[in-house]
């Protein structure tokens, strides 16, 4: 197993990230938020990258900050509890990061997931869960707050009442709850969860990546703009795609009656 905390490969056109402290059920460290946060950024900029996976290696996704590193008054959580908040936009960029990310990313949820874990989850575009993991929102229960986007992503995801549920009721989420909620897209065995995975990521990285990046970041200017103005940004976006290479390659292959080879360009 590489002692790197965090694992990015390309598999294609889909990139894997996966979170590798195994034996720490992926306890978030400054040391893997950094690398974490290079591969999200790289993974972005890649042309040959068109949709992320992100998940964890061994039985967790990611179980929250690493709380013996803050026993012992080290690592991130202990950084603040000795210090106060000055490190708290650090802890965050990764958070940002996905937020900001035009290449859709997928969570593949293999187990428990947690805390900082919760958040980077709420933070990808789509989520498949395995059937025997679990959500744990117990932010509460520890005196804190889902600090790291839970308190964005919930009530827009859920509406303000569930959100309000979750995190004040602080009780572990079934997958089977879960898909019944909508936090995740589809819940399925833990054996064929890679399997799942890879196919939603083949399928969507075989459109237009252009189209892709340019839904996504329509749908993120959606949430701030009113709809007249939103309209407009749409029009343009539209004229924009409609000159690109990868429109005509998508009528002439309809003409033609086969699948289209889009280059993102």
């Amino acid at each position: 197993m590489s002692e790197h905390p965090v694992i990015s490969e390309l598999q294609g056109h889909v990139r894997f990230i996966r979170l590798n402290r195994p034996h720490a059920m992926n306890a978030i460290t400054p040391a893997m938020l950094t690398e974490l946060n290079d591969a999200l950024k790289t993974a972005d900029d890649d042309e040959d990258t068109r949709v992320v996976v992100l998940t964890g290696n061994g039985r967790g996704f990611c179980s929250g900050l690493d709380l013996k590193q803050a026993a012992a008054g080290e690592g991130i959580a202990g950084r603040l509890t000795a210090q106060g908040s000055r490190h708290h936009s650090t802890r965050e960029i990764c958070t940002v990061t996905l937020q900001r990310m035009d290449k859709p990313v997928i969570a593949a949820i293999n187990g428990a997931t947690a805390g900082y874990g919760l958040d980077l989850a709420l933070g990808c575009d789509m989520r498949l869960m395995a059937d025997a993991a679990v959500l744990i929102p117990g932010f509460a229960k520890m005196g804190i707050i889902p600090e790291s986007g839970g308190t964005w992503y919930l009530p827009r995801l859920l509406g303000w009442a569930k959100a309000c549920e979750i995190s004040m009721l602080g009780e572990n989420i079934t997958a089977d709850q879960a898909l019944a909620y909508g936090l995740v897209n589809r819940v399925v065995s833990g054996d064929q969860l890679n399997d799942c995975v890879l196919d939603w990521a083949n399928r969507i990285a075989a459109n237009a990546p252009l189209a892709i990046a340019e839904t996504k970041r329509l749908f993120r200017h959606g949430l701030v703009q009113d709809f007249e103005s939103h309209s407009h940004h749409v029009l343009m976006s539209l004229v924009n795609l409609t000159r690109s290479n990868d429109f005509r390659e998508a009528v002439n292959a309809y003409a033609e009656r086969r699948p289209p080879d889009f280059k993102g360009n």
